[in-house]
């Protein structure tokens, strides 16, 4: 039968490619396709509930997967089901994970392609669109420290390069010198909004030069054209260890997703990249070059449909999501891997002798060694963070740790918290572990997205840990006024998968350092501004820790118990100096998620009443769920209301008299009287 050739919209360049690799080729980008096309029969019959079309940009995705070695990272977004299916995940492990089943790689706990896996070196989008691309920074990152000569792809689109993450990402790479692909998918529309109303530079790719990086924009249909620029360019990332910025364009031809439809595009659209189907074009290129012809194009294609029957089929009888609570609690943190080389110190009870040689240490000098101690422990460690290298950051506390451990692991970073905190969980992905300082613990605004959302829900999502600190200068006190003395901690433990720990002694700021280093969660880990100088007290000089969720009994007593953390410790603890007459049992939680429920119980108890005393303003503030706990689980034990002593509802004012009279402080003694007399 003769086969008759149509006229092609795209003009393929074979030099290079043998025939078995271009068929080869063939094979992989029709396969997500005829995966796709089975998809939405399944969505209209019910059995999966969402799916997000990559109809028409296969050529992308398959074509930057195979440039790609196995071993190095692609961080896709929701319409790259051929990096996917390229780089091997059998479709039964995906299927399962489209209907949300435990053999699914989220174990149903999130959808469509919001996962990763270690096995393929794959990390998988979270909702936000742009923070992977931070990761895939410090996924580089990684590879630069290892000097391993991999590099790493991440992807975004047209509306995605609009996001901060897109500019932080590139800038961070740029001035790092990290060899990333940034491949931007500008298929003409984010969601329903076209590009015009995106932005008006004539191409994304112009982007790069204001980052001082080179970059191309190429036809994202051409298959061979992808392989063959994603090659060089990597090429070119590895030689120079540089990034890249790489814009592919493309069309998708359904909807953003199913349910919303195409109406929003002019038909004459579709009808232009129709003819630029990257697949049809491909087949009609391949039978041009007599590499195959219509019999073994139909073999190829059932050959890869029987694969998608039997793979369904494997998926689809999977086992389905087995409730069970307690499992569920479980994920949502890594297990904490024992270790013999760090002693774990219990000072939870007054007047505890430790038997250890200790020097009387400020706690800023106590959390600077346990950071030295920690850096010289974990050769894997990494800081980051603004002007901490040769300047020793603002308070001082990394000063001449590059002396000691080099510029490498000790990072000044670009005003970009976002890309950086990204940055960091890439580096734990890699099997690092790094520390973050924010400035100012109001700054980390700039960054919250990726604490909330990828650090504090990776593991509980597919079983990856974050191994990351941010420490987190905080509080009033030192007339610094509403952007740089907010008492922020309660934004952070209303989120599962975090831990938030907040000393008051150098004892416990050296220990619970350690403790959240060596611990594989992400841990928020706040100091207190006005204690740093201020305070003084023991510090062993070995390498300890400070168990992480468990509170610290300061002074016990019989009439009131002060239920406290951070400078409330030392307020409540002067208040009893000077109020002897009173006895006050005062508990430091120190740890404000995991709560250490056994310690509060414990103090409600010893006198039945109880104050919640903390910096942070009242409403919101971590004070009304200890009260709530306390009034569910302990009224029994109560002789008198639960009051909560916070501060003032309001900004945080820069007057120092202001400012003393917004602090908690301002009204200890107005409650303490109302408990006393109650």
């Amino acid at each position: 039968m003769e086969t008759i050739i149509t006229q092609r919209a795209i003009d393929f360049d074979r030099t290079g490619f043998e025939d078995q690799e271009l068929l080869d080729i063939y094979a992989a980008i029709m396969k997500p396709r005829l995966i796709e096309e089975k998809m939405l029969i399944l969505l209209r019959q019910g059995k999966i509930t969402k799916w997000f079309s990559g109809w028409g940009q296969e050529g992308v995705s398959v074509g930057t997967a195979l440039a790609m070695n196995q071993e190095e990272y692609i961080l896709p977004m929701h319409r790259n089901l051929g990096i996917f299916t390229t780089r091997g995940i059998p479709l039964s492990r995906l299927f399962a994970q489209f209907q949300g089943k435990m053999s699914g790689f989220t174990k149903g706990r999130d959808r469509s392609f919001h996962f990763g896996t270690q096995d393929y070196k794959i990390v998988g989008m979270i909702s936000h669109l742009g923070p992977q691309m931070g990761i895939a920074d410090g996924i580089a990152l990684a590879n630069l420290l290892k000097q391993n000569n991999q590099a790493t792809i991440v992807f975004t689109g047209d509306g995605g390069a609009s996001e901060g993450d897109f500019h932080e990402s590139l800038n961070v790479a740029a001035v790092w010198d990290l060899p990333v692909i940034f491949v931007i998918e500008n298929n003409g529309y984010a969601l329903s909004t076209p590009v015009h109303e995106q932005y008006r530079c004539e191409a994304l790719v112009e982007k790069a030069r204001g980052y001082g990086i080179d970059g191309v924009k190429i036809d994202g249909n051409n298959i061979l054209g992808v392989y063959d620029t994603i090659k060089g360019v990597k090429k070119y990332c590895l030689e120079y260890q540089r990034p890249y910025l790489v814009e592919c364009a493309t069309f998708r031809m359904r909807g953003h997703e199913e349910a919303s439809g195409t109406k929003y595009v002019p038909p004459y659209l579709f009808e232009v990249w129709d003819m630029k189907d990257p697949i049809r074009n491909y087949e009609q290129f391949l039978l041009a070059e007599q590499v195959l012809d219509e019999a073994q194009l139909s073999i190829i294609k059932q050959d890869i449909k029987e694969y998608i029957e039997v793979e369904l089929s494997i998926g689809a009888n999977t086992a389905p999501v087995f409730v069970d609570t307690d499992t569920e609690l479980e994920d949502v943190y890594a297990i904490k891997p024992v270790t013999g080389n760090v002693r774990v110190i219990d000072n939870a009870q007054p007047n505890a002798d430790l038997g250890l040689p200790a020097s009387d240490l400020r706690l800023i000098d106590a959390i600077k060694e346990g950071l030295h101690q920690s850096m010289e422990q974990h050769g894997n460690l990494v800081l980051m963070g603004q002007d901490i290298a040769e300047y020793g950051g603002a308070f001082k506390i990394t000063e001449g740790f590059v002396q000691d451990f080099g510029k490498e692991r000790v990072r000044n970073t670009p005003l970009c918290e976002s890309a950086i905190i990204g940055g960091a969980l890439g580096l734990s992905l890699e099997g690092y572990k790094s520390m973050v300082e924010m400035q100012f613990a109001d700054f980390v605004t700039m960054g919250f997205n990726q604490i909330v959302n990828n650090l504090a829900k990776i593991h509980y999502r597919w079983g990856q840990s974050a191994d990351v600190v941010i420490r987190m200068p905080a509080g009033g006190g030192v007339g610094a006024g509403p952007f740089h003395s907010q008492s922020n901690e309660a934004w952070f433990t209303n989120t599962p998968g975090l831990k938030v720990v907040y000393p008051s002694t150098p004892m416990d700021a050296k220990g619970l350092l350690i403790a959240a280093i060596n611990d594989p969660n992400p841990v928020i880990y706040f100091e207190h501004k006005a204690l740093y100088r201020s305070v003084s007290g023991p510090v062993p000089k070995e390498y300890y820790e400070i168990e992480i969720g468990k509170a610290r009994v300061v002074q016990e007593g019989v009439d009131i118990s002060v239920i406290t953390y951070g400078s409330g410790v030392h307020w409540a603890t002067e208040y009893a100096h000077t109020h002897d007459y009173i006895s006050f049992h005062i508990l430091d939680l120190r740890t404000l998620l995991p709560l250490d429920y056994m310690a509060i119980r414990n103090a409600v108890a010893r006198t039945g009443k109880v104050l919640i005393l903390h910096e942070d303003t009242l409403l919101g503030g971590i004070g009304g769920e200890l009260a709530a706990w306390i009034g569910e689980h302990c009224f029994d034990l109560l002789d008198a209301p639960v009051m909560r002593c916070a501060s003032l509802d309001t900004p945080v004012p820069f007057n120092v008299e202001l400012e003393n009279n917004f602090l908690a402080k301002a009204r200890l003694d107005e409650y303490i009287r109302k408990l006393i007399n109650y």
